[in-house]
């Protein structure tokens, strides 16, 4: 019988985040588990999907804001392509938008970077088993917000395949809603007045027939809009 704590017997990760003290701070901190093993970290989502392609991992664990393609894209990606390959996301944001449009993506698991390492250890663990993960300070406000099953409301936002006669302006303002952005942040990312980016948020949310941003992030990702 193989040694459990062989290497090939290891979780294999890739580790995603573009800040190198984080990055070589926390790739440490994993590599002290006698059961995981950090097979390579990267700066960008880019090079991870690249490394994938030759070298696939049992759990991807990066950052959400990353430059270039970001940690939602790449989630979705991963979770497409990659099946097999388990995507938690480790941030600093407590983003109600953030929650609910990662794990409508694919992610297994929402934690904080000020995560425990022996807590940490433990959320891989049941990943890599199956389980689903959010930070508690995250996971009560996310309960309130998603819609009972079988409620219209539920019904509503996972419809799929549907064409919500959206502009290309309001797809690329859904885009951002997803990423969490202000109205503010909208603005400035594509150069128009707050005033007319909460407008077209307001049309979005009236043709998406849902009530707040959230739902409107996670309908968006559950019908494929983006």
């Amino acid at each position: 019988m193989k040694n459990k704590n062989q290497n090939q017997e290891k979780i294999s990760i890739y580790f995603v985040e573009d800040y190198l003290l984080i990055r070589k701070s926390l790739v440490h901190i994993l590599n002290k588990a006698p059961d995981m093993k950090v097979i390579q970290d990267f700066v960008s989502a880019e090079q991870c999907l690249e490394a994938l392609k030759t070298k696939p991992v049992d759990i991807v664990i990066m950052d959400l804001g990353l430059p270039g393609i970001n940690g939602l894209e790449a989630t979705q990606i991963i979770t497409n392509k990659y099946p097999e390959t388990k995507v938690i996301i480790l941030t600093s944001h407590e983003n109600e938008n953030e929650v609910l449009a990662a794990m409508a993506m694919g992610a297994k698991a929402y934690c904080l970077k000020d995560t425990e390492s022996e807590t940490m250890y433990t959320i891989i663990r049941q990943v890599q088993k199956g389980a689903l993960w959010i930070h508690p300070q995250v996971a009560n406000f996310a309960s309130k917000r998603i819609p009972k099953p079988n409620s219209t409301d539920f019904n509503n936002l996972y419809t799929q395949n549907i064409d919500f006669d959206l502009t290309d302006r309001e797809r690329e303002v859904l885009k951002l809603v997803v990423e969490g952005k202000s109205n503010t942040e909208i603005a400035e990312e594509i150069v128009i007045s707050t005033h007319t980016a909460k407008a077209h948020v307001g049309n979005i949310l009236s043709k998406l027939a849902v009530t707040d941003r959230v739902q409107a992030a996670v309908k968006a990702v559950r019908s494929g809009i983006i």
